[in-house]
């Protein structure tokens, strides 16, 4: 009878034991963010693309009564922002917004920055990239445009949020189809891009059509054609370079997208919490209709599937980096 008390009492503890070292784990991951906010750097200028989703997200979960801070560091094509996302403390309350661009220098080694010193938790959107003019300048279609490029040898300048990433390759590519080749012309975010070009200070850019909605709203800018097989739902009178016979895509397709990142070593119980408090923002109707507005596509990828998928991107952009960026960009 005490051998069977003794053996009742000790399951009993060892429960109790296990418990209290699954609580605390528990408990903290229920817990978080609590009354800290979280930051999220965004490694571009406000207005961009990135920003947006981002302020949207902060929006959507202050509603739930998370807060989300928005932080702008942008340069170096978005590793100046990531760094810092990297040596940050892998508490939870610093996140960053990872895109191609940053995948792209990571394949070329164009940064000291290796897709290890984070950890994924979610996909924001998948973007497609569109060829945009001045309304101002002397083209009004993509046949008429890629004919002023070819009249115009290496003198049209084609501005693009940041260089050696897919809205540079896709610039390069605007050349090409053209015959001849075009002056690329970095900036260090989307924001600035567009004004430049409704400014007449470049002859045509490379965004996504969120980055310069306002400003085609405005009659200021025109896309003329899509980097995509199939048109916008967003953009249903601009047609695509396939559609037209031009292929931008000679070395296989490629991905633009944005997602969100936590420093590695961040312990898996947070990790998790992130990616339920933020895929809750990025699945909501809200987001969702902000997105396809801007003809983004919004999954629920997450985890060790959006880590595959950034690795399947890095090695795509950089096998097409050798074939397209010159050596000389590679500084």
């Amino acid at each position: 009878m005490q051998r069977r008390h003794f053996h009742k009492s000790l399951i009993a503890a060892l429960a109790g034991l296990a418990f209290s070292s699954l609580a605390p784990a528990a408990m903290a991951q229920a817990a978080f963010p609590g009354n800290k906010p979280i930051r999220l750097i965004v490694p571009w200028n406000a207005g961009g693309s990135n920003d947006i989703a981002a302020r949207a997200i902060s929006n959507i979960l202050s509603e739930q009564g998370i807060r989300v801070i928005v932080e702008n560091v942008p340069g170096a094509t978005g590793s100046i922002g990531m760094t810092r996302v990297a040596n940050a403390d892998p508490d939870g309350y610093t996140v960053g917004m990872g895109t191609s661009s940053t995948l792209s220098l990571i394949a070329q080694n164009l940064t000291n920055l290796k897709s290890e010193q984070f950890a994924p938790i979610a996909r924001v959107t998948t973007d497609p990239l569109v060829l945009l003019v001045s309304t101002k300048g002397p083209a009004t279609d993509v046949d008429s445009f890629l004919a002023h490029v070819k009249k115009n040898p290496g003198k049209i300048t084609i501005g693009t949020p940041g260089n050696n990433n897919l809205n540079h390759y896709f610039a390069i590519m605007t050349g090409r189809v053209a015959g001849t080749e075009i002056i690329a012309t970095p900036y260090t975010g989307g924001s600035k891009v567009v004004v430049d070009l409704a400014g007449r200070q470049i002859d045509a850019a490379v965004l996504k059509p969120s980055e310069s909605k306002s400003q085609m709203d405005a009659g200021l800018v025109k896309p003329i054609a899509v980097f995509a097989d199939e048109r916008l739902k967003a953009l249903p009178n601009v047609p695509t370079f396939k559609e037209k016979g031009m292929n931008v895509y000679p070395y296989g397709p490629l991905v633009q997208m944005a997602y969100l990142v936590a420093p590695a070593g961040t312990p898996i119980q947070i990790r998790e919490r992130l990616t339920t408090i933020f895929s809750s923002a990025i699945l909501s109707p809200k987001f969702r209709a902000l997105a396809a507005e801007g003809g983004a596509l919004v999954d629920d990828l997450t985890g060790l599937a959006l880590n595959r998928e950034i690795e399947t991107v890095q090695k795509s952009l950089g096998e097409v980096a050798k074939k397209v960026f010159p050596p000389t960009d590679k500084k």
